[in-house]
């Protein structure tokens, strides 16, 4: 099948098969905040879709946010954490095209500050990341887990306002959920990462095992020794009815072009090969991707 040729069946197999919104032949990717992972990789992964097919990259707040647009038929695609996707309504039919990274809780405090722990932010002033993100959901269940919803006073703001807020000091700590380092946390003077590993067992026995050990390395945000923290899958997922052909194409892309697909702030988590892809943490592959695995794995 020549470019054009295949180019012409996608969209048509675009158009028949899912009614989101935006103009014929477009595929909508929704993303999360700008300057963080997902949006960097979906700008990423829409630069290498073929050219025929209008991606577009949609800025959304985050993990939980991306489920209810693509609910809505607003998205063709969206990433979000593992958690996310277990916690989504069944009735949304989701489906994984593939694990493309992993995600790094990373709760931030300035270097100052006397807090060594999460429990120490009792009583504190702390952003659990903006509504509607995976971070704003996990932070819930930390909190919830260690009992500080009752003393500290949480407040819900985008990476970017967070950031700010920390280094003028009307915020004590703020929690994300992404790549490391991230830029707009590497850019901050004066901060470091508290801990987060002792949390793990809690958060595994109140929801699965979504979430696992990882540990930010020395030298990110200027560390002087890696941190424990809590890590999540994120998956790109799909609507159950988006067209076999049409996942392929996508599947194919993350196979073949897994080299261009590499965020700057995705230090230690390059996920792109068969054996990684299809670690889908309990959500089931999409047709479309699992047979195009089979036929590259065997």
């Amino acid at each position: 099948m020549n470019a054009v040729t295949r180019r012409t069946f996608l969209l048509g197999l675009l158009a028949s098969g899912c009614a989101a919104g935006g103009p014929e032949g477009e595929v909508v990717v929704a993303a999360g905040e700008r300057g963080g992972f997902y949006f960097d990789f979906a700008t990423l992964l829409a630069a290498q879709l073929e050219p025929g097919l209008r991606p577009r990259v949609l800025a959304t707040r985050g993990s939980v946010d991306n489920l209810g647009v693509l609910g809505r038929g607003e998205a063709h695609l969206a990433l979000t954490h593992a958690d996310a996707a277990h916690a989504a309504d069944p009735a949304l039919e989701l489906r994984a095209i593939g694990r493309v990274y992993e995600n790094y809780l990373q709760f931030v405090v300035r270097s100052d500050d006397p807090a060594r722990s999460v429990p120490d932010l009792a009583g504190r002033v702390v952003s659990l990341g903006a509504e509607g993100s995976g971070a704003a959901l996990i932070g819930d269940r930390v909190f919830a887990s260690l009992g500080l919803h009752g003393s500290a006073r949480v407040e819900h703001l985008p990476l970017a306002e967070a950031a700010a807020a920390l280094a003028q000091r009307r915020v004590d700590a703020l929690l994300w959920s992404g790549g490391v380092p991230t830029p707009a946390l590497a850019r901050l003077d004066g901060i470091r990462l508290l801990p987060m590993a002792e949390l793990l067992p809690g958060l595994r026995a109140a929801h699965g095992s979504v979430y696992e050990q990882v540990s930010v390395p020395a030298g990110v945000y200027e560390a002087t020794q890696e941190v424990a923290t809590v890590g999540v899958a994120n998956l790109l997922v799909c609507h159950a009815r988006l067209p076999d052909d049409l996942v392929a194409a996508i599947t194919r892309t993350l196979l073949d072009r897994a080299a261009a697909l590499v965020p700057e702030q995705a230090l230690g988590t390059q996920f792109l090969d068969v054996r990684s892809l299809i670690g889908t943490v309990g959500v089931p592959l999409h047709p479309g991707a699992a047979t195009t695995y089979r036929t590259v794995h065997g």
